[in-house]
């Protein structure tokens, strides 16, 4: 069967390039191709020595994925429960599910491997050499794509695909996930909004971008979205969204857009709400500001905990410039970061919220402090005793914040209403402190009345 696979392969080839067909833009009429050419090699081959077809499915999706495709992988990016896909060399493919990864018996050629990631590639617009060995870009369906070239790896490129995977598009599914408890949930969704600037942070594969997905779907549909990213990778369900993502130079070294340029350009857009979708070096500075003047966001950061995320948006934003201190950092995460979601993936692969954490807004001695809501208890999350900063957001809301985060009913009957860093030396650290009511019962109609830690 390989040789007619090659036979039909080398004619399907021919017949799109006479025709002018796209293989990438019109995959249909490539399919209409192959039944053809596999329908005439079959009436051939009973009157000839060609190589008989065998199973002419299998066949047709051999050269289908070969021509139109990404040939040996496409089987794992047509495969829903594959999350990723990586080559260490061409005789190691290995694959992820449900958080889990295994070695597959995809074997490639190196002139295969090569191949594939110039077609990959082809549809970006980005590019790889010795002057580039690094590539960031995103395939047609939406997964994310990055390649290194040698002399950087040692003997072979290494090629990660990070399939684009809509597990949940909304809070609520993240609930029959699992990744999430109902009361938590309910929690998210009103903070979302009611403006609160939130910091979603994990491990890699932890889940942050489908969370962060998840967390726009809540966002109010009358507001502008504009997100930014080095890749797209987020997929915000509302009627007025701006998507951009960064561009790398080109080969004269010009024409380069960092992140840093991407969320200072946002500002310019008449945002009502900025989101980017990771943040990893001095755009954080960027981001900072653009919170800071009164534009409600969120994004996401590598961390292992809520508080190591605080920690990293203060030091980030020092790698901008040397004129930018630790004195002016730290209150000003202090202030502009309003809650921070930690997830991680438990034994079992599975990714589940471990802690969400309020940042009251007081730094003392160069200390931010936070309030536990949410933290993880016996591997389950419950409520704490902290309580969110600006009650009064809720409250607009129509919200009562103590129930809510009581029981998870402090929703008005018909919903709430939408509204039309440190040194590098010494680092940043962070205090919790306890945020409560003076009284359980002490909560007005602008939400609870607070006591001052340490006062009873």
């Amino acid at each position: 069967m390989t040789g007619a696979v090659e036979v039909i392969e080398s004619e399907v080839r021919e017949l799109v390039r006479r025709r002018g067909v796209d293989p990438v833009q019109d995959p249909e009429r490539v399919r209409l191709i192959v039944d053809d050419v596999i329908a005439d090699y079959g009436d051939r081959a009973l009157s000839s020595s060609l190589p008989p077809v065998g199973d002419e499915r299998q066949v047709a999706r051999a050269v289908l994925d070969a021509v139109a495709g990404f040939g040996p992988l496409q089987r794992w990016l047509d495969d829903p429960d594959v999350e990723e896909i990586w080559i260490n060399e061409p005789g190691k493919v290995f694959v992820a599910r449900r958080g889990r990864s295994e070695l597959t018996t995809t074997i490639l050629s190196p002139t295969q491997a090569d191949e594939l990631v110039e077609r990959m590639l082809r549809t970006s617009g980005r590019r790889i050499d010795l002057s580039e060995p690094f590539v960031d870009a995103t395939l047609p369906d939406g997964s994310r794509l990055h390649v290194v070239i040698p002399e950087i790896t040692r003997r072979h490129m290494a090629v990660n695909v990070r399939k684009f995977v809509v597990a949940a598009e909304s809070v609520a599914e993240l609930v029959q996930l699992g990744t999430v408890t109902p009361q938590s949930a309910r929690f998210l969704e009103v903070a979302v909004a009611a403006g609160l600037n939130i910091i979603v942070t994990g491990g890699t594969q932890a889940g942050k971008t489908t969370l962060l997905n998840s967390l726009c779907a809540a966002i109010p549909p009358r507001e502008r979205v504009i997100t930014c990213e080095e890749v797209f990778e987020l997929r915000v369900p509302l009627p007025d969204v701006v998507s951009m993502q960064t561009r790398q130079p080109n080969l004269e070294g010009a024409g380069e857009i960092p992140l840093r340029r991407l969320v200072r350009e946002a500002l310019r857009m008449r945002p009502s709400r900025i989101v980017v979708g990771e943040v990893r070096q001095a755009e954080c500075l960027d981001l900072l500001l653009c919170l800071n003047s009164g534009v409600p966001g969120m994004c996401s950061v590598h961390a292992n905990s809520a508080r190591e995320a605080l920690v990293k948006m203060c030091t980030l934003p020092l790698l901008a410039g040397e004129n930018i201190s630790y004195a002016f950092v730290v209150p000003t995460v202090a202030a502009s970061v309003d809650l921070v979601v930690h997830l991680d993936v438990d034994h079992s692969g599975r990714r589940r919220v471990r802690e969400i954490v309020a940042v009251p807004g007081r730094v003392e001695g160069g200390v931010i402090e936070t309030a536990d809501i949410f933290a993880t208890r016996a591997d389950r999350l419950v409520r704490a005793d902290g309580y969110p900063p600006h009650p009064e957001r809720f409250a607009r809301l129509g919200v009562d914040l103590a129930g809510l985060l009581a029981d998870g009913r402090g929703l008005p009957p018909a919903g709430f209403a939408q509204p039309g860093a440190a040194e590098p030396s010494t680092g940043a650290h962070v205090r919790p402190t306890r945020m409560r009511p003076a009284d359980p019962s002490a909560v007005t109609e602008h939400g609870p009345v607070w006591s001052p830690p340490g006062l009873d």
